[in-house]
């Protein structure tokens, strides 16, 4: 698909529209459609995440006072039960799982586009752990080191 030359900038476009395609005919889009809808019809799960949502928000708001707001602790920790509740529950689990490994595979896509433009393009892989650049791109000379 990709091997063919590319003249003009539509034709990259219809490329790219093909290579999105196929993306969504993949069996791992299958999966990670399947997912969601599963978590969207879940009851259970959307009540968790309404909980956790519900918690989040008195969070934010506490955390404006910090430590010194009377309800810190409290709030602080509903948050968490509430996050590890929903974090546990079954179709959460199973979407967050399809979600990470749909994403692994366009991050693989994004870096053979990449590489195969230059071996010097860098491509974030979403996780800050492993993404050695600093966000406003290398060359920068900002104050994380890039030069």
């Amino acid at each position: 698909m990709l091997a063919t030359i590319v003249s003009t900038p539509v034709d990259l476009i219809e490329e790219a529209v093909q290579l999105g395609e196929i993306i969504i005919e993949s069996q791992v889009f299958q999966e990670y459609t399947l997912a969601k809808q599963t978590l969207e019809e879940d009851e259970e799960a959307q009540q968790l995440i309404a909980n956790f949502l519900k918690w989040k928000d008195q969070h934010e708001e506490v955390s404006r006072f910090g430590k010194y707001h009377p309800d810190y602790k409290t709030v602080i920790k509903s948050i968490r039960e509430a996050k590890r509740a929903m974090d546990m529950h079954e179709s959460v689990a199973t979407f967050r799982k399809k979600e990470r490994e749909l994403e692994s595979l366009l991050h693989e896509i994004a870096k053979e586009i990449a590489h195969a433009v230059s071996p010097f393009i860098k491509v974030p892989s979403g996780n800050p752990f492993f993404d050695s650049s600093c966000g406003t791109g290398c060359g920068s000379g900002g104050s994380c080191g890039c030069r």
